[in-house]
């Protein structure tokens, strides 16, 4: 199958709805984003940590997670995630262990500071979620009962 758009497929058609649905769901996202770097940033972290912090704890299945899991995570470059990481370490969020099992892999676990510090941040971003779950269910449920393309 071909990722290059078929001039002769019909694309639905897209209302004036869709496009408010659309700039909302943008919109709450952005909102959600920027209270995300100001609490990060009250925190004394950036919003890049905060990331991190949260993507090495709240990690599938809670397991043990490496760079390149974590570079995943947060859609960056491997090189970009060891910056990240040498900075988490220096500011005392992160700890990096060998793995026992493979020498090569380094295992990254958030520190006791860390742990608090997100757990303050955790709990202002679900009480933000509460806050902001009935517009997004809103803008996510279809009420013109129309049926997108799969």
């Amino acid at each position: 199958m071909s990722d290059t758009p078929d001039p002769y497929r019909r694309r639905s058609t897209i209302g004036q709805t869709d496009y408010q649905r659309l700039s909302e769901f943008r919109y709450l996202i952005r909102r959600f984003l920027e209270f995300s770097q100001i609490q990060a940033e009250d925190a004394g972290l950036t919003t890049r940590q905060h990331q991190a912090l949260l993507a090495i704890k709240g990690f599938p299945g809670g397991g043990p997670v490496t760079i390149g899991d974590l570079a995943e995570r947060l859609r960056i470059r491997h090189h970009s995630a060891v910056e990240l990481v040498n900075r988490l370490c220096e500011a005392g969020l992160v700890t990096r262990d060998q793995d026992k099992d493979d020498h090569r892999r380094v295992l990254l676990r958030p520190t006791e500071r860390a742990d608090d510090c997100l757990a303050d941040l955790s709990a202002a971003h679900l009480d933000e979620l509460s806050r902001i779950e009935p517009m997004l269910r809103s803008v996510l449920a279809r009420k013109d009962g129309h049926v997108s393309p799969k």
